[in-house]
């Protein structure tokens, strides 16, 4: 008892202890979908996990939005997860919402300027690097999922190639992901999203499928409930829609 309160006020003199009240405090906040909060809770510490976690709250305020993201908003969040990195190269947050940041901001690309930027394959290498060091990292499995069906559908099967994207590779990533989280709804609704903006024809029964399943799961943040919406807006564009529209509509969505 002695040693433990010693330890403590310790933490208390150092700041530590301040310091892990705030991150837990604002992941709190960003459960709760108060993206400013946890923000604003996180501000005060200068850890990589607290960079990282800024970098997510800016991220999900941007997926949130029903906009398409603001490039201030993406080279904010960049910077917070590479302040991230720069306090620890290998802080498998950081690396992955640098991974996201890097893949949103190719989004009003054209297919050449997107080739140019380079961000697709650095947003690949980060996210395999983070798998490297957890092959049980389930957000890393259903980005890379994701990231290998998007790069064939913006750049074809000669495209695809360049790249080295993989369908066989997305299913293997994404079956892995579901296997090791199965109550993320936030992880079948963007590959469903995904399939939808790529062949809505071909995937239609496994889209509707994947998006009745992300509505069943109880959201475990407010970023999952968002999600949800958009799972249902877009389940009645595939039940109701040509498969055209079907694209159109998932290929606008975030």
């Amino acid at each position: 008892m002695i040693r433990s309160s010693l330890i403590l006020a310790a933490l208390v003199v150092s700041g530590a202890l301040s310091a892990f009240a705030d991150v837990a405090s604002a992941n709190a906040a960003f459960r709760a979908g108060d993206y400013d909060l946890a923000l604003s809770e996180a501000a005060g510490e200068r850890s990589a996990d607290a960079h990282a976690l800024r970098a997510r709250a800016m991220l999900a305020k941007v997926m949130c939005s029903g906009r398409e993201p603001e490039l201030a908003s993406l080279k904010d969040a960049l910077a917070a997860a590479e302040a991230a990195l720069k306090l620890d190269a290998d802080h498998g947050e950081g690396r992955l919402q640098k991974a996201i940041t890097l893949s949103l901001l190719t989004r009003p690309m054209s297919l050449g300027d997107a080739r140019d930027s380079g961000y697709g394959p650095k947003a690949r290498a980060l996210a395999e690097a983070v798998l490297a060091d957890d092959p049980a990292n389930h957000y890393a499995l259903g980005f890379l999922a994701v990231w290998h069906v998007e790069v064939h559908r913006r750049g074809g099967s000669l495209g695809a190639a360049v790249m080295g994207a993989s369908l066989k590779t997305a299913r293997k990533n994404y079956a892995e992901a579901v296997r090791l989280a199965p109550e993320d709804a936030g992880l079948r609704w963007q590959w469903a999203r995904a399939l939808a903006a790529f062949d809505a024809e071909k995937y239609h029964g496994e889209i509707e499928a994947e998006l009745e399943a992300a509505l069943a799961i109880d959201p475990a943040t407010e970023l999952d409930r968002v999600m949800q919406v958009r799972a249902v807006a877009l389940l009645e564009v595939v039940k109701t829609q040509k498969t055209r529209d079907v694209e159109k509509t998932a290929q606008g969505m975030l």
